[in-house]
């Protein structure tokens, strides 16, 4: 199929089920060149269609916190001293620049979830 800006609900479905068929197609290949340019497509029909829920900074790091098995104290040479952590965790203080660099590196999230935060 030739495949061309989606501008309709039924272009966009079609587009994603047939993403979804060849998802695991090899680079370099035709099937792999159609995988890559329906990413583009349906990408952009999303960020022009659906607004995404912000982040919420805090809750991000919490969730990774659990999924690690982590504790606030294995925050402390990241974060600062066991109060700072504390501070942070509980929401009465802002994490820093400098503090969501360290973060977002430490649990390899994507930088825009602190851009709303920081």
């Amino acid at each position: 199929m030739n495949w061309k800006v989606l501008k309709t609900e039924e272009d966009y479905n079609n587009a994603s089920m047939r993403l979804m068929e060849i998802f695991h197609a090899e680079s370099n290949t035709p099937e792999g060149d159609e995988l890559d340019l329906l990413l583009v497509l349906v990408k952009d029909y999303d960020e022009k269609n659906y607004e995404l829920p912000a982040l919420d900074a805090l809750e991000v790091i919490k969730y990774k916190m659990q999924e690690m098995g982590l504790k606030a104290k294995d925050l402390e040479p990241i974060i600062g001293s066991k109060g700072h952590v504390s501070a942070i965790l509980s929401g009465k203080r802002e994490i820093t620049l400098k503090m969501a660099q360290r973060l977002k590196d430490y649990f390899r999230i994507p930088a825009e979830v602190f851009l709303h935060s920081a």
